[in-house]
C-alpha cells in the first residue's frame, strides 16, 4: 500500500497543478500522511529550477499549517484521533514517558523532527497533547521546516539532477548528524 501511495504522490509532480498538490501533501504530511513533501519537491524543482524558492516556500507554509492541525489533534482529539495515528506509527508505548519530558525539551523535539527523517506528525500531535506553548511550536516549526525545505531547494537549484540521489538517500542522515552535533555543542558549551 505504501508503494502505491508513493507512486501516486510521484505522479502528482507532473500534474499541471503540481504546486497545489504540493501544498496539500505538505499540509497532510504534518498531521497524518506518511509520504513527505520532498517526494514532490524534488522532481518539481528539477523540472523548473527557477521556481525552487517558490516550491520550498509553498512546502514550508503548508507544512506549518498542517502542523497546526496536528497540534489541534493532539490538544482536542488525542484519544479519538491522535492516539490511533501514533499507534499506527509505532509510538504508542512511549507516549506516557514522552509526555512527562516533552515540554522540557519541546523546542528541540520540534526542531529535530522538523529537519530529520523522524515523523514530524508525531511531534505535532504530541505538542498539542502536552500543551506546548503555541508560539514556541509555531516558531520552531517555521525554523525547522524552512531549514529542511530550503536546503533541499538550494541543493537542487545549485547542483540539479546529480544531487538528487544524495538528497533522496543521505540528506536525512546529514540532517540527523547536524542536529546531534548541534545539541552536543550546546551540551559541551553548557558544561564548560
Amino acid at each position: 500500500m505504501l508503494k502505491r501511495l508513493y507512486d501516486a504522490t510521484m505522479r502528482l509532480a507532473d500534474h499541471p497543478k503540481a504546486i497545489w498538490w504540493l501544498a496539500l501533501v505538505s499540509f497532510v504530511e504534518s498531521s497524518f500522511f506518511p509520504i513527505p513533501p520532498d517526494i514532490l519537491m524534488i522532481p518539481m524543482i528539477l523540472a523548473r529550477p527557477n521556481r525552487a524558492w517558490l516550491i520550498a516556500g509553498v512546502a514550508l507554509v503548508f507544512s506549518v499549517l498542517g502542523g497546526l492541525l496536528g497540534y489541534a489533534i493532539g490538544a482536542f482529539a488525542f484519544d479519538s484521533i491522535g492516539r490511533p495515528i501514533l499507534e499506527a506509527a509505532g509510538k504508542a508505548d512511549a507516549m506516557t514517558e514522552f509526555n512527562t519530558r516533552f515540554n522540557d525539551v519541546g523546542f528541540w523535539a520540534v526542531l529535530i523532527a522538523g529537519v530529520t527523517p523522524f515523523p514530524y506528525k508525531v511531534i505535532t500531535i504530541m505538542s498539542g497533547w502536552t500543551a506546548m506553548p503555541l508560539p514556541t511550536f509555531i516558531v520552531t516549526s517555521i525554523v525547522a521546516r524552512a531549514i529542511r525545505f530550503y536546503v533541499v531547494a538550494g541543493l537542487l537549484y545549485a547542483f540539479g539532477e546529480p544531487i538528487r540521489d544524495f538528497i533522496e538517500r543521505r540528506l536525512g542522515l546529514v540532517f540527523t548528524v547536524f542536529v546531534v552535533l548541534l545539541i552536543g555543542g550546546f551540551i559541551v558549551a553548557k558544561n564548560l
